[in-house]
């Protein structure tokens, strides 16, 4: 191989250099972005995580745990965002010549977090339409 390269007229090495420059650019890019978005998704679950343990504590400490769901809904709004990030992510890390394990795996987790974010996403629908005793709650919890 580097008989061969080296027998290529210097133009020629040089256009190969710049593509093999340019190609490591973009792969080092997409990877720094997928690191960028599954921080973000990592943040989002962190945040939900604090508000909804807020929004617990605060009901805990006025004696008003009849149901949770409200704060659950809370969580569960974070999760469903963070689920979309971390997708994106999944999808980024495929990006660079895939091989056939790596979009396997890929399917697998697309397909999984699909499915916990429709479930997700149908629970805090049909949550919402509902009146929860605990919404009171959550309201004077924001309020204070």
């Amino acid at each position: 191989m580097l008989l061969q390269f080296s027998a290529l007229p210097e133009a020629a090495r040089d256009v190969t250099s710049i593509h093999g420059q340019a190609e490591s650019g973009v792969i080092s890019a997409v990877l720094w972005l997928k690191l960028g978005v599954e921080t973000v998704g990592a943040a989002i679950i962190a945040l939900g995580i604090l508000s909804a343990g807020w929004l617990l504590v605060k009901a805990l400490l006025k004696r008003e745990t009849a149901d949770f769901t409200a704060i659950r809904l809370t969580l569960a709004r974070y999760l469903a965002l963070a689920l979309e990030f971390q997708l994106g992510a999944d999808i980024l890390s495929t990006a660079i010549a895939p091989s056939w394990e790596q979009i396997g795996k890929l399917g697998a987790i697309a397909v999984i977090r699909t499915a916990l974010n429709y479930f997700l996403s149908r629970e805090m629908r049909e949550e919402r339409h509902e009146a929860t005793p605990e919404d009171h709650v959550v309201q004077r919890a924001d309020a204070d």
